[in-house]
C-alpha cells in the first residue's frame, strides 16, 4: 500500500449521517450506516418507502457499503420531522448519538463462502462496543474500520483501524498504514474499540484535529511487521455468479422500490459491497 500524504486539517469533518445530512443542490443528502453492508428486507423496504415519500425514491450504495438517500426536505441542515421519522422506522438508526461513527466495512462473503474466519460476529460485537462507548461519538465521520476475513478482498483498502484474519482463530490488527498486534479472533473487537478510544484521546480537539489515524503526527501504537500469512490483495468481488451467491452491480443510479423487491425473491437479507454492488446469498430463504 502506498503511504498516505499527511493532510493538515482546518475544520471538523462534515461527513453526512441521518441526523446531520449534507445540503446538496437537490435537497438534503442522508447517509445510512450498514454494519458490514448487511440489510434485511424489512429495513430496505422501510428505507425505500422513506425515499419514495420524501426524497427521489431511490437508495444508493457507497464505497463503504453504506447507503445514501437524496433530495430530502429540511431546514438549516436538519431533516423535517416526518422524513426523519420515516427513516427511523426502518430500524437503521439504532444509536442516534453514534449515527456517523458506525463505519465498519467487512469482506461481503464472510461466513457464507470462502475466507479464513467468519467475521460477522466480530463486526456485530465491534458495533455494540462503539455504541456502548461514551468516548466514540467524538470519532470523525470518515473514520473507517475495515475487516478482511483472510481472502484479501479488503486487505489493501485504506483504513483507520482494522484486521486481517490469519486463520480461523487469529487476526492481525491494522492501525493506519501499519500492522499491529496479532490477537485471538475472540478479542479482536474489543482491541479495535480500545484503539479507537485511544485515537479519540490522542487526536485532540478543535478544527485542526486529525480525522484519520494516518494523519497523526505520532504513532497510535508501535508498528509490527506483517505476518507472513497476511494475504495478497485479491481485488474486488466480480459481478455475476460468485461463490455463495450472486454479486449484482447497482451503480450510481441506485435502487427504487421495484429494484429492492427484486433482491428478495429468495432471501431475507443481502449484503451491500464496497464496489457499489449487492451480494445476494444463495439458499437463505425468506
Amino acid at each position: 500500500m502506498e503511504p498516505m500524504s499527511v493532510t493538515i486539517r482546518d475544520r471538523a469533518d462534515r461527513c453526512p449521517g441521518i441526523l446531520r445530512p449534507w445540503p446538496a443542490a437537490d435537497g438534503l443528502l442522508v447517509r445510512v450506516r450498514l454494519i458490514g453492508g448487511h440489510a434485511t428486507a424489512a429495513q430496505l423496504r422501510g428505507l425505500v418507502a422513506a425515499a419514495s415519500a420524501f426524497g427521489d425514491g431511490r437508495i444508493r450504495p457507497t464505497t463503504r457499503a453504506n447507503l445514501q438517500l437524496r433530495a430530502f426536505p429540511g431546514t438549516d441542515g436538519v431533516l423535517d420531522a416526518d422524513a426523519l421519522a420515516a427513516i427511523e422506522a426502518s430500524g437503521l438508526l439504532p444509536a442516534p448519538t453514534h449515527d456517523r461513527v458506525r463505519n465498519i466495512t467487512v469482506s461481503p462473503q464472510t461466513g457464507i463462502a470462502g475466507g479464513r474466519a467468519d467475521l460477522r460476529g466480530v463486526a456485530a460485537e465491534l458495533d455494540a462496543l462503539i455504541v456502548a462507548s461514551s468516548v466514540l461519538p467524538s470519532l470523525p465521520g470518515k473514520f473507517a474500520f475495515v475487516l478482511d476475513d483472510g481472502r484479501g478482498d479488503l486487505v489493501d483498502r485504506i483504513c483507520d483501524l482494522g484486521l486481517v484474519a490469519l486463520d480461523a482463530d487469529t487476526v492481525q490488527l491494522r492501525v493506519g498504514e501499519h500492522y499491529g498486534a496479532i490477537v485471538p479472533l475472540a478479542e479482536a473487537a474489543r482491541a479495535l474499540a480500545e484503539l479507537a478510544e485511544r485515537f479519540c484521546s490522542a487526536r485532540g480537539t478543535g478544527p485542526t484535529a486529525p480525522w484519520h489515524v494516518y494523519e497523526m503526527t505520532g504513532v497510535l501504537v508501535d508498528p509490527v511487521p506483517a505476518d507472513p500469512r497476511v494475504p495478497a490483495a485479491s481485488g474486488p468481488l466480480p459481478f455475476g455468479d460468485v461463490p455463495g451467491g450472486r454479486h449484482l452491480e447497482v451503480g450510481d443510479d441506485g435502487l427504487d422500490a421495484a429494484g429492492v423487491e427484486a433482491l428478495f425473491t429468495d432471501v431475507d437479507e443481502v449484503v451491500f459491497t464496497p464496489w457499489k454492488g449487492v451480494f445476494i446469498p444463495a439458499g437463505a430463504q425468506a
